[in-house]
């Protein structure tokens, strides 16, 4: 995949990315990018059914362990990754960008509203609640997530969007620790959307991304 901006690789693995080889492979990336001996990344992949737990994770909000649980690293609570989701991880350099965690994360929220709105999906963000909204039949359900660890000033990590996925396989924990708010996906809202149309639509909105981190910078 090619986009404006030469200087970051993008990687879109095809099948299914075994999650602990993910996990290593980014870790090792991270250091390098903190090293300067490797460019910054964007990794799109799905992954076999799994669950995460980030740093805040509650052991009674895991109910079902139907599927292979991993301590990732990362901030948040329970996760659900599969296939039919995509999952971008985000390895940027904040020491070039802007060295503040919560406007990444606010512009890494912006990114993938902007891209779902390319597809004709209205998102949001919800004060209080890390991760993408959108309406599902008049009820507010979360159709991305977000989850980010910054290491030597270097992201991994990044969110997850609900594409095709067995939204079932999320009944085996409480969703990053919300059990008032539902789950949703694309397909669910009734929107026929390829992954490579995501992806497209990500790569397309990718400026401004950047330019929201570049312009937070500059304020700050």
């Amino acid at each position: 995949m090619t986009h404006a901006d030469s200087d970051i690789d993008w990687t879109v693995s095809d099948g299914l990315t075994d999650y602990a080889t993910a996990l290593s492979a980014m870790e090792a990336r991270a250091a390098a990018i903190a090293d300067g001996s490797a460019r910054e990344q964007i990794w799109l992949l799905e992954h076999p059914p799994l669950y995460t737990a980030g740093t805040s994770a509650d052991p009674a909000e895991m109910l079902d362990p139907r599927f292979p649980v991993f301590r990732a690293g990362r901030g948040g609570r329970y996760t659900y990754h599969g296939p039919g989701q995509r999952v971008g991880y985000v390895l940027l350099n904040l020491k070039a960008r802007g060295e503040d965690v919560r406007c990444y994360v606010h512009a890494l929220e912006g990114w993938v509203i902007a891209a779902l709105a390319d597809l004709g999906v209205t998102c949001w963000r919800a004060e209080g609640r890390v991760g993408i909204w959108t309406d599902d039949n008049g009820v507010e359900a979360k159709i991305g997530a977000i989850g980010v660890r910054v290491r030597r000033w270097v992201t991994f990590h990044g969110f997850a969007v609900n594409v095709t996925p067995d939204l079932t396989h999320f009944d085996g924990i409480v969703p990053c620790g919300l059990p008032e708010f539902a789950v949703t996906s694309l397909q669910k809202l009734g929107k026929t959307c390829s992954m490579e149309a995501l992806d497209a639509a990500l790569s397309r909105q990718f400026p401004c991304f950047l330019a929201s981190l570049a312009k937070a910078n500059k304020k700050a």
